[in-house]
């Protein structure tokens, strides 16, 4: 594909580019990244002429979207989409962990809270922590264990501020397919963030929730598609799978398809962030950046030409589903 590309979300009327940055990694998500990195990344990814992004107040404890923010707040509002989430409200705790932070954090605790008064909070905090007027989707994050709340408070509130224009599509963003498989015969959603569950390598998303999704016009917006590591950096020792070890059936998994890049000279990454893009319910990926070499890999990933016979090669081996599109 182009990396200039777009595609629309649900029925909107609000195209995106189809490679988006995730904002996860400029809070330093792992790794400890300045704020002048973080800055110089964004910049970067502006500069290929793309301009979707992706932030959550749980990320840094706020700090990817006031690093977002300012960059984004010196830019015309038009000129980009922004995408962030509500369904955890910062409260002050000076004592907070930071498990998987490198920043020094502001000294917030992120606390569930998917009530209407709550969204409601959070989308005027998340807009002060931004500097900007206004947000264009949100996404009910991680709602596992709060189905009823979720539909009740932020479902009742996103509707609303949807049809009063203040935001212009909403979705929700799980690690799982299944509650989203829920949401999308039970409520009115434009898009959905499916985090790891449409990938090179996990394909459980498939079956149910994309064709679903596809036949109600509902956009898939596929995060973390290099599985939070093991496919961006191979089989090795110390390769992630859902932030965790990779196991043995994942690296094998894993191996095996490096094995086909071999024979056919595809970098690991170009298969990652091309295939779930030839899915028709898919809108956009949205692969994290904290460098400007990493968003230009990005870039170069997604344009990088695969031949057709690489595809069938992995089907024919078992490693992507008959059902599964290829970018041939």
């Amino acid at each position: 594909m182009n990396v200039s590309d777009k595609a629309e979300i649900g029925q909107s009327g609000l195209m995106v580019s189809r490679l988006g940055l995730g904002g996860a990694p400029l809070a330093g998500l792992f790794q400890g990244v300045s704020a002048e990195q973080a800055s110089d990344t964004i910049e970067r990814y502006l500069d290929h002429g793309l301009y979707f992004f992706d932030t959550a107040p749980l990320y840094g404890s706020g700090l990817s979207e006031t690093r977002l923010g300012g960059v984004l707040s010196r830019r015309d509002r038009d000129s980009f989409v922004l995408a962030s989430k509500v369904g955890r409200l910062l409260v002050p705790d000076p004592d907070r962990p930071n498990d998987l932070w490198s920043e020094d954090l502001p000294p917030l605790r992120a606390t569930y809270d998917y009530s209407y008064d709550g969204i409601m909070q959070s989308i005027e905090e998340s807009l002060e922590r931004l500097g900007l007027d206004r947000i264009d989707i949100l996404h009910i994050h991680d709602p596992d264990d709060h189905y009823e709340e979720a539909m009740s408070g932020a479902h009742k509130a996103l509707v609303k501020l949807r049809n009063e224009g203040v935001i212009k599509a909403f979705g929700a963003g799980m690690n799982q397919w299944e509650m989203l498989a829920r949401f999308a015969r039970e409520g009115d959603f434009d898009c959905f963030l499916l985090a790891g569950r449409y990938t090179l390598v996990d394909h459980s998303g498939l079956a149910e929730l994309l064709p679903l999704c596809e036949e109600r016009r509902i956009s898939i917006i596929v995060g973390g598609p290099y599985n939070s590591g093991i496919l961006a950096v191979g089989a090795v020792e110390g390769a992630t799978f859902n932030y965790q070890p990779a196991p043995r059936e994942i690296m094998e998994r894993v191996s095996r398809i490096e094995a086909v890049c071999a024979r056919h000279g595809v970098p690991l990454k170009a298969a990652a962030l091309q295939f779930p893009l030839a899915h028709p319910a898919v809108a956009a990926i949205i692969p994290g950046g904290r460098s400007r070499d990493e968003v230009d890999e990005n870039c170069l990933m997604v344009s990088h030409e695969v031949p057709p016979v690489f595809w069938d090669d992995l089907r024919t081996e078992g490693l992507v589903p008959d059902a599964a599109p290829t970018p041939a």
